[in-house]
């Protein structure tokens, strides 16, 4: 018969161990899961290659047009839908983080980890700069109360009032409080 010493020991699993362990640490599946390689495109007869890139476009083009004609259903008339590019941005990066703000939501990265929230998934974004010194750090609150900041340092000081600047300008384009 054998003796136990205790509850099974299960690995452990959390953020020190395992930054899968937060939401939204991570980054979403990859959209390529199922893309071809491309030795298997370079090694294809050129018809193949050739073929593939109008089916591409007649189903992108067939799922836009399902969209407008559920937004007509609808009553929907116009949809507003922010497209990258078409307005305000921020980015600001020093050697191990980046912050990227635009119409897609805010991305943050910081050495290998990187996460991405949508303007739906975000509650607040809180921007900080340092009393004294160069850092500029910006914090991600999300509706579960968990929190994500980074800190970026400045090549100096004067870059942080335009990093304002600019961070306040896209929140007040993208960013619904009301949501």
């Amino acid at each position: 018969m054998e003796q136990s010493n205790g509850p099974i020991q299960q690995p452990l699993r959390a953020a020190s161990a395992d930054p899968g362990f937060i939401p939204g640490l991570t980054g979403a599946a990859s959209p390529f899961k199922d893309a071809v390689p491309r030795s298997a495109v370079r090694d294809a007869p050129e018809e193949t290659v050739k073929d593939a890139e109008p089916e591409a476009e007649a189903e992108a083009k067939a799922e836009v047009e399902a969209e407008v004609e559920a937004d007509a259903e609808t009553g929907v008339e116009d949809v507003v839908r922010p497209v990258p590019g078409d307005g305000p941005s921020f980015e600001a990066a020093d050697r191990r983080g980046r912050i990227v703000a635009d119409a897609e939501g805010v991305r943050l990265s910081y050495d290998e980890e990187a996460c991405e929230f949508r303007w739906d998934e975000i509650a607040a974004v809180e921007s900080e700069k340092g009393r004294f010194g160069k850092r500029f750090t910006v914090t991600v609150h999300t509706p579960d109360r968990r929190w994500y900041p980074i800190e970026i340092i400045a090549p100096d000081r004067g870059h942080i009032a335009g990093w304002e600047a600019e961070l306040d300008a896209v929140l007040d384009a993208y960013f619904d409080e009301a949501s």
